[in-house]
C-alpha cells in the first residue's frame, strides 16, 4: 500500500535526507537521485515540494536562520538583561556549536558549499544587524552609547566579525587572533562612543581569541 504523507511532513523529510548528504557528499556531490533515493520517493513528489536542488538548500538554509536567529532575538527582547550583557549574549547565540549544529557548519564550510556558506553569511549580516541595532538604540536611550549612526556601527561590527573571524576567509595563528580581537573591540569602542577598555570584557565571548562567531 502507497503511503500518503502530510506536505509538511513529506517536505521536512526530503530535507532531512537532503541535510544529511549534504553533509557527506557536499550540495555539489549530491543528486536529485540520492535524495529521491534516501526517501524512498518519486521525481514527481520530490518536484511537488521543491522546484530544484537549491530551492532545498534555500529551505535547509532558513531552518538553520530559524536556529541561529531565535535564540538572539528572544535575547534582545529580554529587558531584565543588562544592555551591554544582551549584546554579549546575542553574540554568543551566534556562536552555535555541539550535536547537529557542528556538522552544519562543517559541511558548510567545505569548498564544495561555498554557495550555502555565502548565502548564510548574507542572513547573518542582513538578520543580526537589525537585533543588535536595537539593543544599542536601548543603550542610546540610556546614556551608554553615543553615536548618530547605531545600525551602520552594527553593520560595520557584523561584517567585520562574520569576515575576518571565519576561518575560511582570513588564516590566522591564535596570537594573531588575539591582537584582531583586541583591535575589534578597541574600535567597537570608539564607534559606539564609550570609554577606553570599558568594552574589553566582550573578549570572553571569543573565549580570549579560540573562537570566531560561527565556529
Amino acid at each position: 500500500m502507497r503511503v500518503v504523507k502530510k506536505a509538511e511532513e513529506r517536505r521536512n523529510e526530503i530535507l532531512d535526507a537532503a541535510d544529511e548528504l549534504f553533509s557527506q557528499k557536499g550540495f555539489d556531490g549530491t543528486s536529485t537521485n540520492d535524495i529521491l533515493e534516501k526517501v524512498g520517493i518519486a521525481r514527481g513528489t520530490l518536484y511537488h515540494h521543491f522546484k530544484s536542488k537549491e530551492d532545498i538548500m534555500d529551505a535547509l538554509i532558513e531552518r538553520y536562520n530559524v536556529r541561529l536567529l531565535g535564540a538572539a532575538e528572544e535575547i534582545a527582547a529580554d529587558k531584565s538583561i543588562p544592555v551591554v550583557e544582551r549584546i554579549i549574549h546575542v553574540v554568543m547565540a551566534l556562536n552555535i556549536s555541539g550535536g547537529s549544529s557542528n556538522e552544519i557548519m562543517d559541511h558548510i564550510h567545505k569548498p564544495q558549499n561555498a554557495l550555502m556558506h555565502q548565502k548564510i553569511q548574507k542572513v547573518i549580516i542582513n538578520s543580526v544587524t537589525p537585533i543588535l541595532t536595537g539593543i544599542i538604540r536601548e543603550g542610546l536611550e540610556q546614556g551608554l552609547f553615543n553615536t548618530p549612526f547605531p545600525y551602520e556601527c552594527m553593520e560595520m561590527v557584523v561584517i567585520y566579525a562574520n569576515t575576518v573571524f571565519d576561518d575560511d576567509m582570513v588564516q590566522m595563528t591564535n596570537e594573531e587572533r588575539i591582537l584582531r580581537i583586541q583591535a575589534f573591540v578597541f574600535n567597537i569602542e570608539r564607534l559606539l562612543g564609550v570609554e577606553s577598555g570599558s568594552l574589553m570584557h566582550i573578549m570572553k565571548v571569543f573565549g580570549n581569541g579560540n573562537r570566531g562567531i560561527d565556529e
